[in-house]
């Protein structure tokens, strides 16, 4: 018998991770998908980067087109009205990433969707067809409807049997 044990595998040896710069961390967090400023710099922040360096790479970014609010403020929209929020919600969600009020009150304003619509689908879709009858289901979902942030205009007219009364 043979006592002689195979061969091992050369490993070879680790490199040393490369120290990325401000501007290359804010484009790899914006290659994955779009990030207002203030969500940028709080990134950032939480890798280490000082205040000044992480604000000087996201005016270079944004000044080259890769960072930009307003597409930021319109992915979020569609985003979330997609997932069956209303524009209260949304409005206050823009104003949590720091953009101010006229950005955020253009992006909505921009919007082709149908709030009333939406909240009726939303409406629909988790109580289904009885909604549109039956007063208890109504009001729960008028009350879901507000927690999603919808307005009540659009809450009442999504709730009804003929939304066009």
């Amino acid at each position: 018998m043979n006592d002689v044990s195979p061969p091992r595998p050369v490993r070879k040896p680790r490199r040393t991770p490369v120290e990325l710069t401000p501007v290359q961390r804010a484009l790899s967090l914006l290659t994955r998908r779009e990030h207002s400023k203030k969500e940028l710099a709080r990134k950032l922040a939480a890798r280490g980067v000082e205040f000044d360096d992480a604000q000087a790479a996201i005016e270079k970014l944004a000044g080259n087109g890769w960072q930009d609010d307003g597409r930021f403020a319109a992915s979020l929209l569609r985003a979330r009205a997609g997932n069956g929020y209303g524009p209260i919600r949304i409005r206050a969600e823009l104003a949590m990433h720091g953009l101010d009020r006229a950005a955020v009150e253009a992006v909505l304003d921009a919007f082709d969707g149908d709030w009333t619509q939406n909240a009726r689908d939303v409406a629909r879709r988790r109580f289904g067809e009885q909604v549109f009858s039956d007063r208890g289901l109504q009001r729960k979902a008028a009350d879901f409807l507000f927690r999603r942030g919808f307005a009540s205009e659009h809450i009442r007219a999504a709730t009804r049997v003929d939304p066009d009364n």
